[in-house]
């Protein structure tokens, strides 16, 4: 069957056919959520569910069967931020959706897939909306939604207005995430549809012939099902849900993380530090502004790197930037005089006192009374994602982690030791800035068991 002719049983709104065959003769089979969205004309819809059941691979499937079916359509695909959509949709738009065969050109200089029939699939990221703004469209395909805020969703649905194909659709995918968040109220007053994908919808991880998971499959959800917490409700059981005994309640991804914007010179640098090799390695330059607000500029996050190669990276991202105030460091004696060799800078031990350190930024996050919080997070901060940890599932940076950091349940007082790398280094940042070494001196040594060993 040819993509015109599947086109034309989808724009008769008759059931979608099991095999879409698109141009090259390259086969795509839509199962549960993904064969749904292939129907659905409402004008705003969500594709949500666990990690890895195919949610981006069915919303760019759609978007390539609307650029073949109409000639001269416009179609975009979008993410916050163009560097990530880099990383993560445009590979697979280009790598498993359009076939090898394929006649469709990407056109460098205008940021888009140019079809023989004269459609375009523009690309294009918030952070830099000036062109995807400026321009009309039939279809807009949003990866990852939840990054996100309800103002740009309703944004970018007024460009759809191209008035080529006969239903104008925003469309994005998604893992779950807070139950308050803005695509769930939205959802709830009836503005969007949302789809639910389950991992069973996935061919690579299941046979719907024989009923079983794939050896892939098996391998797969075995990662998933290894992660705790938050994440393992989410990723893996595909739960709207909050973590339990979250100790950052107040960060709000709509009010604390930020598009960049030029930071002044003059505006103080702090970095923070906390060491690892098998766990992350978190450098953190933070930009302090006159008002005393602390602003995550740059970010690294890795593993599986040594200290002095972390060093040649730290140099150059700060390459051209003020030279810290302070660098507040994890105690390792060894990692800090390696650090200070090859960036000749001196650093301090970080304070410890995790109580007050968390209660420390806990008062940064509450948004003042003036309308601002004390700490916000460059939503570009992070200078490259480890693979290891994407493909493990983990988190990639300090943001990923802040929602899932908690309270241990059998000791309220003290958080839970995994996943806090950046969590950790942010702490180490704001007591040093707030010189709780000095105010809390007397309270460290009357309640020791707070300290970390």
């Amino acid at each position: 069957m040819t993509v015109a002719a599947t086109a034309q049983i989808i724009s008769a709104k008759k059931l979608p056919p099991d095999v879409l065959r698109a141009a090259g003769g390259s086969i795509y089979a839509p199962r549960g959520a993904a064969r749904r969205l292939f129907y659905d004309r409402s004008p705003e819809i969500i594709i949500d569910g666990p990690a890895g059941t195919g949610k981006t691979r069915a919303i760019l499937e759609k978007v390539h069967l609307v650029a073949e079916r109409w000639p001269g359509s416009r179609c975009l695909i979008a993410r916050k931020t163009r560097a990530s959509l880099t990383q993560s949709g445009l590979v697979t738009f280009q790598k498993h959706v359009l076939p090898p065969s394929s006649d469709v050109r990407f056109h460098t200089q205008n940021q888009q897939f140019q079809y023989p029939n004269g459609s375009v699939v523009a690309v294009g990221g918030l952070d830099k909306d000036s062109k995807v703004m400026s321009s009309e469209y039939d279809i807009i395909a949003v990866i990852e939604a939840t990054e996100l805020v309800e103002a740009d969703w309703e944004a970018l649905s007024t460009r759809l207005r191209n008035g080529v194909v006969p239903f104008q659709q925003i469309i994005g995918d998604c893992n779950p995430a807070s139950p308050s968040h803005w695509i769930r109220r939205r959802a709830a007053c009836g503005h969007l549809v949302m789809h639910k994908s389950t991992h069973r919808d996935n061919p690579v991880l299941f046979d719907a012939g024989s009923g079983t998971w794939t050896e892939r499959g098996r391998d797969y959800l075995a990662k998933l099902e290894a992660l705790s917490g938050l994440r393992r409700d989410r990723l893996y059981k595909g739960l709207w849900v909050s973590a339990e005994g979250i100790i950052y309640a107040a960060f709000d991804r709509e009010k604390h993380v930020i598009d960049r914007f030029a930071v002044p010179s003059d505006w103080p640098r702090i970095w923070s530090v906390d060491f690892g090799y098998n766990n992350p390695f978190v450098w953190q330059c933070w930009a302090k502004s006159p008002d005393g607000d602390l602003y995550l500029e740059h970010e690294i996050y890795r593993t599986g790197r040594l200290v002095e190669d972390h060093a040649r990276d730290i140099e150059r991202i700060a390459n051209g930037l003020p030279k810290p105030l302070d660098v507040f460091c994890d105690h390792d004696a060894e990692d800090r005089a390696t650090l200070e060799r090859h960036l000749g800078v001196t650093t301090t031990a970080a304070y410890k006192g995790v109580r007050p350190g968390i209660e420390a930024v806990q008062a940064r996050l509450r948004v003042k009374q003036n309308g601002k919080a004390g700490l916000y997070f460059f939503r570009d901060a992070l200078a490259a994602a480890d693979p290891e940890l994407a493909d493990r599932k983990l988190p990639t940076s300090t943001v990923e982690e802040i929602e899932g950091y908690v309270w241990d349940q059998k000791r309220p007082d003290v958080p839970v030791k995994c996943n806090d790398h950046g969590c950790d280094a942010m702490r180490y940042a704001v007591a040093g800035v707030d010189d709780l070494a000095r105010r809390n001196a007397p309270a460290e040594i009357a309640d020791f068991n707070l300290l970390e060993l």
